[in-house]
């Protein structure tokens, strides 16, 4: 375990090997494979970062048995290992024994931050999703789907980002900037999810600039633009940031030891949008990600400003 993670367990007060060890699976989870949100934890005071690890890492578990692409086993064979992972998960957050240490320190986050349990179930429901279907033919079908693996994420971190308004007041915002989240990845993703044989992108909002799935296909197995496309593009992008400007007044509801970590991951990811418009939407090919240099230009000033934050409070 590195000393920073130590450091971070140490200050959270999670002296128990075994769930210390639950949590650094999470931590070395959130750090190889959610790169923007593992920079923007940093930003949190250290006694709350463990929890957030904790989250991230049960859903990209839960995740990987579903979206693995070296993973050759029929959807069905993925379907009954996430219907048993529901199972375990709603044991081990009724206080029962968990089957693998993401759900350890998952249950052991509900726990001390008095998470609704309602939230993961919905999180596994649209999982299940993933194993059966393939499109969506609207925004309003797909909103079924986002609300149990987006929007209720922001619902599960409020509780460790904590407000500074009424809990309910930030629930709308904290959902959207979930949904955001997840669009954002929807437009970066599109050929990765083709690939997987799922369009997340509404069938009438392509229909109306002319587009379906065999065109999408044929940009990805051709590896050139076509106007249509780009133009659809460009106006799901539009619907993206939109969804973003609904969720960025939550940012300011939170605790102001949060803000800088919020602030920070909302910028990054919304930079994504800006490389897709900047790539002229020709992504179908390509997984377009926030440079480094883009990070350090976000990330560094945020921390000046949680390091702020945290001096005003210890002295203040």
């Amino acid at each position: 375990m590195s000393s920073s993670g130590q450091a971070e367990l140490d200050a959270a007060g999670i002296t128990e090997p075994a769930l210390r060890a639950a949590y650094t699976t999470c931590r070395e989870l959130n750090a190889r494979h959610g790169r923007t949100y593992f920079l923007a934890t940093r930003l949190l005071p250290r006694e709350r970062r463990p929890a957030v690890h904790a989250l991230y890492g049960f859903a990209r578990y839960a995740d990987e048995i579903v979206d693995d692409l070296d993973d050759d086993r029929p959807v069905a064979k993925k379907a009954i290992e996430l219907d048993a992972l529901a199972g375990s998960m709603e044991q081990a957050l009724r206080g029962g024994p968990a089957s693998h240490p993401v759900l350890v320190a998952l249950a052991d986050t509900a726990r001390r931050y008095d998470i609704e349990h309602r939230h993961f179930t919905d999180f596994m429901t649209s999982m299940a999703m993933d194993t059966h279907v393939t499109g969506y033919a609207s925004f309003g079908d797909l909103g079924v789907y986002i609300h149990g693996s987006a929007a209720v994420i922001g619902l599960q971190m409020l509780p460790i980002l904590g407000t500074a308004v009424p809990r309910a007041e930030a629930e709308g915002p904290a959902a959207a900037l979930g949904v955001a989240f997840q669009l954002t990845n929807f437009l970066r993703d599109v050929g990765e999810d083709l690939d997987r044989g799922r369009v997340y992108l509404p069938v009438d909002e392509l229909t109306a600039f002319g587009v379906d799935r065999e065109l999408l296909l044929w940009c990805r197995r051709t590896r050139r633009p076509d106007p249509r496309v780009r133009r659809a593009l460009a106006h799901l992008v539009a619907h993206t940031r939109a969804v973003y400007r609904r969720a960025e007044p939550g940012v300011g509801m939170l605790e102001p030891v949060s803000r800088a970590c919020v602030g920070c991951a909302f910028t990054l990811y919304r930079g994504i949008l800006d490389e897709i418009e900047d790539a002229g939407y020709h992504v179908l090919h390509r997984r377009l990600t926030v440079s480094n240099r883009r990070r350090a230009a976000v990330a560094l000033p945020a921390l000046a400003r949680a390091l702020a934050v945290r001096a005003i409070s210890t002295h203040g």
